[in-house]
C-alpha cells in the first residue's frame, strides 16, 4: 500500500510534463503560424520540449521502470486535458466539435 502512495508524485509530475509539452506545442503553433520564421519556432520548440520532457522522465524514474511507467501514464492523461482546454481557449462561446473524417 505504501508503494502506491510513492507513485502519486510520479503521476503528478507526468501530468505536469504532459501539460508543459502539449501546452508548449499549442503555443508554438499559434506563434509559428503568425511568424515570419516558422521553422525556427517549430524546430527550437521541438528540441526544447523534447529535451525537458526526457530529462523529467529520467529524473522521475530514478532507475525504476514502475515510476517511469506511471509518469508516462500521467503524461498521456494530460494530452486530452490540454487539448480540451486549448480548444476552449480558442473559442469559449462554442463547444468543441468532433473532427470530420473522410468516410
Amino acid at each position: 500500500m505504501n508503494e502506491i502512495f510513492m507513485m502519486v508524485p510520479a503521476l503528478v509530475t507526468g501530468m505536469l510534463l504532459g501539460a508543459m509539452f502539449f501546452g508548449g506545442l499549442w503555443w508554438t503553433i499559434r506563434k509559428g503560424l503568425s511568424s515570419t520564421r516558422p521553422v525556427l519556432w517549430f524546430v527550437s520548440s521541438l528540441l526544447l520540449r523534447t529535451s525537458l520532457t526526457l530529462a523529467g522522465f529520467y529524473v522521475v524514474s530514478d532507475g525504476q521502470w514502475e515510476r517511469l511507467l506511471v509518469c508516462l501514464v500521467g503524461f498521456t492523461v494530460a494530452r486530452p486535458i490540454v487539448t480540451g482546454l486549448a480548444g476552449l481557449a480558442e473559442n469559449p462561446s462554442r463547444p468543441p466539435q468532433e473532427p470530420s473524417h473522410a468516410p
